[in-house]
């Protein structure tokens, strides 16, 4: 895993879309590209009693898409993707571990001769180098670069805060030649038993709006 470094159309999409999300009353969770899809993970405040709403991370992809619409951060064609982490999340920089103190996290190290490579504990401390877990023969401190993945567990015995449930709304457009409005459509999909105890819900949009490649 190491520490990732933001490649600079993220940290300028970023820039662009942490207002919105903070007058939303949201944390800016992550942001990703993977291929031709830009993901943007919004989330509640740590320590809120509730999670983010479907209607909420609508409006929050129509102010965003408008922005990365207006200002074009992506040299090329993308999907934009608003989406809440759910119950289960991935930690993959310092500040996500961080947030996370006190919960228990599953790790998988990234040397695959580790004698033992997967292991699960709560996370006791945190900084910019290492999350310290723990384990029952005491805690155990690992380095950022020793991670492959790691995530968050979800404790079944307990209830998931409302709204906790992933949700995700899609947006994929290139700047149009004529100024038609966009179209947003969202729907809400049923996941199989498991995931609907987990309180897992999703839903997308249909695409919106096309982006030509800026020259």
């Amino acid at each position: 895993m190491g520490i990732d470094t933001e490649l600079p159309a993220l940290a300028r999409v970023r820039e662009l879309v942490t207002p919105i999300a903070t007058d939303l009353g949201l944390d800016l969770y992550d942001i990703e590209q993977r291929g031709g899809t830009v993901r943007i993970t919004l989330d509640t405040p740590a320590g809120a009693e509730s999670g983010v709403t479907l209607d909420v991370l609508a409006l929050a992809s129509r102010l965003m898409s408008k922005e990365l619409d207006q200002h074009d951060p992506i040299p090329s064609r993308y999907t934009l993707e608003v989406t809440s982490p759910g119950v289960e999340r991935s930690l993959r920089v310092p500040a996500h571990f961080q947030r996370e103190i006190g919960k228990t996290i599953a790790i998988r190290l990234a040397n695959v001769e580790s004698e033992q490579r997967r292991l699960q504990g709560a996370i006791v401390a945190a900084d910019d180098d290492a999350v310290t877990i723990s384990l029952v023969d005491g805690d155990r401190r690992i380095a950022y670069t020793d991670i492959d993945r790691a995530k968050t567990v979800f404790e079944w015995g307990g209830q998931p805060k409302p709204g906790a449930g992933r949700a995700r709304i899609k947006t994929q457009s290139t700047l149009p030649e004529s100024s038609a409005g966009a179209r947003e459509t969202a729907e809400g999909s049923a996941s199989d038993e498991a995931d609907a105890a987990r309180g897992q819900s999703e839903a997308e949009a249909e695409p919106a709006r096309d982006r030509e490649t800026s020259s």
